[in-house]
């Protein structure tokens, strides 16, 4: 596993401050994004939280997933949250480090008081004093909420004085990106009201001996509660590795329903889902990958996205027309742009993987971010969309109709068929994952080497029109 260090600069540490009318949390934040550019610590909001309980147990239980491990759990993480502001809300987000569980908290306009919102991406410091003072907040007293240097450390900056340096693994940058292609096929399969909500996630099993999951279980919406079911039978939702909701145990007393999205089931295999709890003014989602022992990264929804020289050009397009908003609305960008909404939304997969898009269950659409981390390199060191270029410039592709044959590097040839648009191949990948974690090497060579000869038939028939 690739494996990097960055540094990330505050001015000081984020504190929980009394004063006089209440508590002052301050969150500083690190270099990031904004509308007039990259600035060191941008500032997206000075004013009131109005529940300033439910707000901290959010943001504790995103923390909690931010420096947590659902597997192999001996190994240390700790990666800062990272925070958005849309203009009518704030974001913040996090990953665990075994790249399994994506957290977010929506503090929406409802939850905020007092101040404008801004715009732009960054992390923010959430260290360990911090979240003890975040847990003792007894009361709904005011607190007000800034993040992003205070005003007058925006005009007396020195320098930065608090630098962590945090290992960013590419799985979990790629993890972003295939969250929020995973999340896109999900729709609303039930919601359970505040007493049963609490009932179902508090009867949750907790992690086994020495961490080990329990595995995939499934449930079945009947009326307003979930009930167990052995399998996978039509209207069921996943729920793989079930202990690995325990954050959300933060916010329940808070909450008044439970949300669970998930794609429409096909077979018996685990699928990833995500659990919404909704709270005053703010909504938290953990997103699961199929398996505690399977991260994001791996699952291989963007890779015919990226493999696409179309999809690249139409990011770089679609791109200049984001402007940090809260939901990105495909038919608008689509007349703007002059694309289909189709090759729009592929555009909007391409800019995912460099962490310039989410994606938002609640309101079924994307929204405007991006992330504070040099994560063009999630193309660059994907493995299968690396190795399949590495074999259509070795010339190992041979196309014939609707098949075609990849001569590996051991010299086996493997023989890739379309079955109505859909690539299968005779390799040992397709036959252990059966297109569920996304197209395999030859399948993504053959691909390539496609979308070549028919651009050079394009420009052919191009060229002769001319003549």
């Amino acid at each position: 596993m690739t494996r990097s260090m960055q540094a990330v600069a505050y001015t000081r540490p984020s504190t929980l401050e009394s004063a006089p009318g209440g508590q002052r949390l301050g969150l500083e934040t690190s270099r990031g994004t904004t509308p007039h550019g990259v600035e060191d610590h941008p500032r997206f909001f000075a004013g009131f939280l109005t529940s300033p309980q439910v707000a901290s147990a959010g943001l504790l239980a995103v923390a909690d997933v931010a420096s947590a491990r659902y597997y192999q759990r001996q190994l240390r993480s700790s990666l800062d949250p990272v925070v958005t502001g849309n203009g009518d809300r704030l974001r913040f987000e996090s990953f665990s480090g075994c790249g399994g569980v994506y957290a977010r908290l929506d503090v929406l306009k409802a939850g905020l008081d007092g101040g404008e919102v801004g715009h732009g991406t960054t992390n923010v410091d959430v260290n360990n004093p911090l979240r003890d003072a975040l847990s003792r907040i007894g009361s709904d007293d005011p607190l007000h909420l800034r993040v992003g240097p205070d005003e007058m450390a925006v005009t007396t900056l020195d320098g930065p004085v608090v630098e962590k340096k945090v290992p960013l693994p590419d799985r979990w940058l790629r993890g972003f990106a295939e969250a929020q292609v995973t999340a896109a096929g999900f729709d609303l399969r039930a919601e359970l009201p505040a007493a049963e909500a609490v009932r179902f996630l508090r009867s949750l099993p907790r992690a086994g001996a020495r961490g080990a999951s329990r595995g995939a279980q499934w449930v079945v919406p009947a009326g307003r509660v979930l009930r167990p079911t052995t399998r996978p039978v039509p209207g069921a939702v996943c729920l793989p590795g079930p202990e690995r909701l325990i954050a959300l145990q933060r916010v329940l007393r808070h909450a008044s329903a439970l949300r669970v999205y998930g794609p429409a089931l096909t077979g018996s295999a685990a699928a990833a889902s995500a659990w919404e709890v909704v709270l005053p003014g703010m909504r938290l989602t953990l997103t699961l990958s199929p398996e505690a022992s399977r991260g994001f990264s791996g699952e291989g929804g963007v890779l015919d996205a990226l493999a696409t020289d179309e999809a690249a050009e139409d990011a770089e397009l679609t791109a200049v027309l984001l402007a940090w908003e809260p939901r990105i609305d495909v038919g608008d960008l689509s007349a703007a742009s002059g694309l289909s909404a189709e090759r729009v939304r592929a555009a909007l997969v391409r800019l995912g993987t460099s962490g310039r898009v989410g994606y938002d269950t609640a309101e079924a659409a994307y929204f405007h971010r991006e992330l504070p981390y040099d994560a063009e390199r999630v193309e660059r060191h994907n493995p299968r969309l690396r190795a399949a270029r590495d074999l259509v410039s070795a010339g190992a592709v041979v196309l014939d109709g609707v098949l075609g044959t990849v001569t590996a590097q051991d010299g086996h040839a493997h023989r890739v068929r379309d079955d109505t648009g859909v690539l299968s191949c005779s390799c040992l990948w397709w036959a252990k994952y059966r297109g569920g974690r996304g197209p395999c090497k030859h399948a993504l060579a053959v691909r390539m080497v496609r979308r070549g000869a028919l651009s050079g038939q394009a420009e052919v028939l191009l060229d002769g029109g001319a003549r």
